[in-house]
């Protein structure tokens, strides 16, 4: 069977477009190519994208315009020319591996959906955004034979706002890449003398936008440095997303510059060592269909705390220190969970060792498998 993928969000440019989704299309790529150069699938697969660097051995890619990059310019192509390819090309399946499908074809299609944020939390995205991502979004899980949800969370609420099937949802995680792993006491010393990191800090990556809670990150780090007499000063790293400005605009009001830095996006080959260099990471996100970074900073064994969001909460088990996403009382509830972390050594090391130990179950191979037993599926719906 011959499987054509849209992956034109996939980027290998430095910035946060190279995150989330681009991960998740980069990584399903390179592991479906590998099991059809190794014989483990007998389909083969092309894969539309816009980036001019990426390469996968086993999948053909077929290189459009860099315009294509631009929202208007891949929307109108999705829908007009993308259907025309698939034609051209004797496609069997289409995969629209970022929530879309194209929907003027006969081709039987799956959609990889990885959240419902533009309906869930609307007020945090640009209307004409959400607009476009509602419509087409719900045009494509019901136009598709399979929808794949990458948590539980998704699929949920697939089926409670677009009234998707549930028999036709499939929940297929993510997974970790192999670089992420603990490191050494001494590596990690190595590398915060080299980039003058202190001894002892606080992680947050990810986009700076409302939806990861900062907000309250930045409440919450407050309250715990107050009561500190020797705080650990607080990273937040990450490109600058939708309404960024408010995020700077707190830290001058809860006047704790001094103790709050930003470094900007992180090369994905530079992150392994921020995390294990870190001495606790933090993720408070309001909203999340899977929380990728949570999952990375795990595999490198560095305690984690997040909210109560409930793909968070099915992504750590009880591998993590939990918050509550609430301003009030999440504020106070993180800043106790900072001081558990940072004093208790037992505590350190049990969320150290938990947290890598459940991150071991999440692999790119299981997710790539996994997602062709969906193309098997959705040929035979």
């Amino acid at each position: 069977m011959h499987i054509a993928l849209n992956a034109q969000l996939l980027s290998t440019a430095p910035g946060y477009r190279s995150a989330g989704v681009s991960v998740y299309s980069r990584h399903l790529l390179g592991e479906l190519g590998a099991l059809a150069v190794t014989g483990a699938t007998e389909h083969s697969f092309s894969a539309w994208l816009n980036d001019p660097r990426f390469q996968a051995e086993g999948v053909e890619l077929m290189r459009t315009s860099t315009l294509l990059a631009r929202p208007p310019a891949r929307i109108v192509w999705e829908q007009t020319l993308f259907p025309r390819e698939l034609e051209r090309t004797g496609a069997a399946l289409v995969h629209g591996l970022v929530n879309v499908l194209p929907l003027r074809t006969s081709v039987p299609g799956v959609a990889t959906v990885h959240d419902l944020s533009f309906v869930r939390m609307p007020e945090t995205l640009p209307r004409a955004k959400r607009v476009y991502l509602r419509r087409l979004c719900a045009a494509s899980v019901a136009r598709a034979a399979r929808v794949i949800a990458v948590s539980r969370q998704t699929a949920d609420d697939l089926v409670a706002e677009f009234g998707a099937p549930p028999a036709k949802i499939e929940v297929v995680p993510n997974g970790v890449d192999a670089m992420f792993t603990p490191g050494t006491a001494a590596d990690s010393m190595a590398f915060r003398d080299a980039m003058r990191l202190p001894d002892r800090f606080i992680l947050y990556v990810g986009t700076l936008e409302p939806r990861k809670n900062l907000a309250m990150l930045l409440r919450g780090y407050a309250r715990y440095r107050n009561a500190d007499p020797e705080p650990a000063p607080l990273i937040l790293a990450g490109g600058k997303g939708w309404f960024y400005d408010e995020i700077f605009t707190l830290v001058e009001e809860l006047g704790i510059e001094e103790s709050v830095s930003f470094p900007g996006y992180i090369p994905a080959e530079e992150l392994p060592n921020w995390y294990r260099a870190a001495t606790v990471f933090v993720y408070p996100s309001r909203f999340e269909g899977f929380g990728l970074p949570v999952l990375e900073a795990m595999a490198c064994a560095t305690p984690v705390i997040c909210s109560d969001a409930p793909s968070l909460t099915e992504l750590v088990g009880d591998a993590a220190l939990i918050v509550t996403r609430a301003e009030e009382p999440g504020a106070d509830e993180l800043a106790a969970a900072l001081t558990r972390v940072l004093a208790d050594s037992a505590l350190h090391q049990e969320l150290s060792q938990r947290g890598a130990a459940r991150a071991a179950r999440f692999t790119w191979v299981r997710t790539a498998q996994e997602t062709l037993a969906v193309y098997e599926q959705a040929a035979n719906s």
